[in-house]
């Protein structure tokens, strides 16, 4: 882990209030080009109403739009939580040279925590994993929306 990795993951914590404020689940992610941040995302499910408005989908629509291609080489993903088997499959079709995450998530991760996705061999490509970034600051902000939530569900059913 190195100073530039924190920094850009305090960069994916930025997004990841803003999602909390919004009311989605506070999952953040900047995307790294050439030592310059080329978007920020965050979770948009609830708004959005679909499962694939996870903060790292959001962000490489952006992406996309931007460049007009889908390969993202060359490319490092900061996300506060390690990408669901979803987004790690998506991240690794789409060629991101590098995946920085905080928080491990060894329930449903797809970058070892659940499963190893990137280290599958008959795969095309194999970015970069660095894990444990930030991650408690990534944990806390998960931690705390969880608890949140379930004081509210509490209060409903009282």
């Amino acid at each position: 882990m190195t100073s530039e990795d924190e920094f850009f993951m305090q960069e994916a914590l930025k997004e990841a209030r803003l999602a909390d404020a919004a009311g989605e689940v506070p999952i953040g992610a900047v995307a790294v080009r050439e030592g310059k941040i080329a978007a920020r995302a965050r979770n948009r499910v609830e708004a959005n109403h679909s499962v694939s408005c996870h903060a790292e989908f959001e962000l490489l629509r952006q992406l996309e739009a931007q460049t007009g291609d889908w390969r993202m080489t060359g490319c490092t993903l900061y996300v506060t939580k390690e990408p669901c088997l979803m987004c790690t499959g998506m991240l690794i079709n789409a060629r991101f040279s590098r995946i920085v995450f905080g928080l491990r998530d060894p329930a449903g991760g797809g970058c070892g925590g659940a499963v190893d996705l990137p280290a599958l061999p008959g795969l095309l490509w194999h970015p970069e994993i660095e894990g444990g970034v930030l991650e408690e600051a990534c944990s806390q902000i998960i931690r705390d929306f969880f608890i949140r939530a379930r004081k509210r569900e509490k209060k409903r059913n009282v």
